[in-house]
């Protein structure tokens, strides 16, 4: 860890998106005072854009907490000491499962953008409290497409667009949101070669698509019939290549059948794009020699959003391009995050009380889950309700679901129906000003942390970053949160730990052989894995690094399931010594190291479902690509705009970033609208307008942009929080977007939120300041 005043450079990672590239930086007391990419990073190699300069703005927020706090029954918090905390907590819990059992109990997040250690512990939490239900942001974004792809394939894929002929992007503006390391690089070298195509897929001109080779610029809402459409030329103009697909798919011919029936004209008219364009975009993806695909926000929080997932990969597996390099591939993860892989038609199986265990349908709405993840819509709906089985209390982490989730009042009414709310976290968020206790964490650079977003092909890194600063007085990690939970629980305690700490002082052969041998002889150890090795294996680890204990365990697994591409990054051997040597690595490299190496025939051996073969025919969609003949989406009276309520921009980050005061010039929050559109309601750049949706109201101010169609409005992702500074005066700086959006707009498989089309009035407001918050 650095000194008071330090000149040296120390390695960390940017968490502001999910690539988490690389970073140096200088330190000055609690302060980070200089920033630059590091070059030495395995998978960013010294790329960095320019939002990972707001970094210390988190770091020295003036709302962080350093003290936990419990809500007394006027609203206001009392500062409590830690045994206090954890003591009623584990009461509290404890009673709640014992009278309505764990299935009552949710729990949400797991670690935000880049932070994703200290959810290995919560597992130990979880099961302590027998906890079934789990949500966090992922369930309102990409749990359609994970539900596709394991219908399809059983496996996660990512694109190679270093390798690419053609690059396609939907629903995605990678210079603003990233998404494959070096994003922008990457887009600059295909613009500039004449032999490399950039297909874009989006209703605004943006960055991206002023670079793209073809802008399908698709009505807002529209995508599924541009893709429909796209998916039915390769088709109907013979362009499947029909020998790839008799050796690797299966559900061709039924696809097929269904593919030939669309009238390709009537969806270029009723997507908004012209029918040359789109034939000839769909051509250049056909005949290319390789084509990368990514989808994002822009279709997966719209209507259509699980069936866009579909119809995308149709596109690109119609066409070949799957398994060799320049395409998409299957790549090998460190932990998977995701459980699309799992028979998603299985039947639930039933707990003790009969309520289906996690990973099927929830207790109340009998929504889907996915990837093991209830909807986020639903959350409210699971709560507020008179049904015997509904949610009574939940376990919030790293997480901000009152602003993140659509309609932030109903989830601030949920949250306060709960019979017990716990929210662990480095501030005090919108969500903890809801909680009955807030225990206040370590901050991401003051202990050992990491991300699981690992998808790089065909080699994949893993980064532990080091500790920059001492922990701030009267936090804890995660790590330290979840063990002391568990034991006051008494789910594991000193009986579990003797044995494993003597072995560890010895090495980690000798701590391996013991771990393996308890383990056998004592349940609990098994149980509660993460604990068990941060109490007895973290003593022994660098300082600051304890919390990297539980590393060990998942590097045991990893090895044991990935043998092939462990040996290939130089983990091979016996696996026991092969994932020790890789946890050494991990624990030794302040860069980072590349666990996975692979061929791209890897692709095919990833393929989970009979014969390694693709499936291309699902019928459960089938109905919703026959509702599309009905027309286009239709248009509300009252509301006669189109909202995209979360757009990337330059001038924004993500709520980690609480403290606004990193903007310096430029626009800030503003809503943008074309000029045409501000000319007929008769304001100007910098005038004021009232955006009123069916759900509330908010003020913003106006921008110009010619990216956007008439009738199209945007507002931008990460602002409206309720900032606390350090004089005490809490302000607000732009839209606290989920204020406008409801629970019920959301797609009717997967249940993720159309954020990106939400319906809107839009007002002039005849004054030069706002009028609301």
């Amino acid at each position: 860890m650095s000194s008071p005043e330090s000149t040296e450079w120390k390695k960390t990672a940017c968490i502001i998106c999910a690539l988490n590239c690389g970073l140096e930086v200088q330190t000055k007391g609690p302060r980070i005072i200089r920033i630059r990419a590091d070059k030495e990073h395995p998978i960013s190699h010294g790329y960095l854009c320019e939002k990972a300069q707001r970094m210390d703005y988190y770091q020295n927020g003036a709302d962080r907490l350093s003290s936990p706090m419990r809500r007394r029954a006027d609203g206001s918090y009392e500062a409590i000491d830690w045994d206090t905390a954890i003591g009623e907590i584990a009461e509290k819990f404890a009673a709640i499962k014992s009278k309505y059992g764990g299935e009552s109990i949710l729990y949400y997040g797991g670690g935000s953008q880049g932070n994703h250690l200290g959810g290995t512990y919560a597992d130990s939490t979880i099961k302590a409290l027998g906890i079934q239900y789990r949500s966090n942001a992922l369930a309102q974004e990409k749990t359609g497409e994970a539900w596709v792809q394991g219908k399809m394939m059983g496996s996660g894929v990512h694109c190679d667009f270093e390798h690419a002929e053609v690059a396609v992007f939907l629903g995605k503006n990678p210079w603003q949101s990233h998404g494959f390391a070096r994003s922008r690089v990457i887009l600059r070298d295909m613009q500039k070669d004449p032999n490399r195509f950039i297909i874009v897929i989006d209703p605004c001109k943006t960055e991206t698509a002023e670079m793209a080779d073809y802008h399908l610029a698709v009505k807002p809402g529209t995508d599924a019939w541009c893709l429909a459409a796209m998916t039915a030329i390769i088709v109907q103009e013979g362009l499947v290549p029909m020998a790839w697909h008799e050796e690797h798919t299966t559900g061709l011919n039924d696809i097929v059948a269904v593919l030939r029936r669309i009238p390709v004209s009537r969806y270029a008219q009723i997507c908004g794009v012209d029918e040359a364009l789109l034939r000839s975009a769909t051509r250049c993806i056909a005949q290319a020699k390789s084509v990368s695909m990514l989808e994002d926000l822009g279709v997966q929080m719209n209507i259509h959003s699980t069936l866009n997932s579909y119809l995308n990969r149709l596109v690109w597996l119609l066409t070949g391009h799957y398994g060799r390099p320049g395409t998409n591939n299957a790549f090998v993860p460190f932990l998977n995050l995701s459980h699309s892989g799992r028979d998603q038609a299985k039947k639930a199986p039933k707990s003790a009380t009969g309520v289906p265990k996690a990973g099927r349908t929830s207790p109340v709405t009998g929504s889907k889950i996915i990837m093991g993840l209830i909807p986020c819509n639903v959350i409210p709906e699971e709560i507020l309700t008179d049904h015997p089985k509904r949610l009574r209390a939940m376990f919030i982490e790293s997480s901000n679901p009152v602003h993140s989730l659509a309609d932030s009042q109903k989830m601030r009414e949920a949250l306060r129906a709960l019979e017990l709310s716990v929210v662990i976290d480095v501030a005090m968020t919108e969500t903890a000003q809801q909680a009955d206790y807030v225990l206040p964490a370590s901050s991401a650079f003051e202990k050992a942390e990491a991300t699981f977003f690992n998808i790089e092909v065909p080699k994949n890194g893993f980064h532990l970053r080091q500790p920059l600063f001492e922990q701030r007085k009267g936090t804890l990690t995660e790590a330290e949160i979840h063990a002391r939970l568990v034991e006051a629980l008494g789910a594991v305690g000193p009986a579990q730990y003797g044995l494993l700490r003597k072995a560890a002082r010895w090495g980690l052969l000798p701590y391996a052989l013991a771990f393996g041998w308890k383990s056998m002889r004592d349940k609990r150890v098994a149980r509660n894995a993460p604990v068990v090795l941060y109490r007895t294996l973290g003593p022994y680890m660098p300082k600051g690094m304890e919390a990297g204990a539980s590393l060990w365990g998942i590097c045991q697994m990893y090895v044991r399931q990935q043998p092939q591409a462990a040996a290939r990054a130089g983990f091979g051997g016996h696996s026991l010594l092969a994932a020790n040597r890789l946890f050494k690595a991990i624990v030794g490299s302040p860069s980072g190291v590349v666990y996975a190496d692979t061929e791209y025939s890897h692709s095919w051996k990833a393929v989970r479902l009979p014969g390694q073969r693709i499936n291309l025919w699902i019928p459960e969609l089938l109905p919703e690509i026959e509702k599309l003949a009905q027309g286009g989406p239709a248009v509300d009276a009252q509301y006669p705009f189109v909202l995209s309520a979360g757009e990337r921009r330059t001038e924004t980050s993500n709520t980690t970033f609480r403290d606004s005061t990193w903007h310096k010039k430029g626009p800030f929050g503003t809503l943008r609208i074309s000029p045409q559109d501000a000319a007929e309601l008769g304001c100007q750049a910098g005038d004021w307008v009232r955006v009123t949706t069916r759900r509330g109201s908010a003020d913003a101010e106006v921008e110009l942009s010619e990216a956007l169609q008439s009738g199209h409005v945007s507002l931008p992702n990460g602002l409206g929080l309720d900032y606390r500074r350090a004089d005490g005066v809490v302000e607000r700086k732009g839209v606290s977007l989920n204020e406008l959006t409801g629970v019920m707009e959301r797609d009717p498989i997967a249940g993720t939120p159309w954020h990106k089309r939400v319906p809107a009035r839009i007002e002039r407001i005849p004054t030069s300041a706002p009028v609301t918050a």
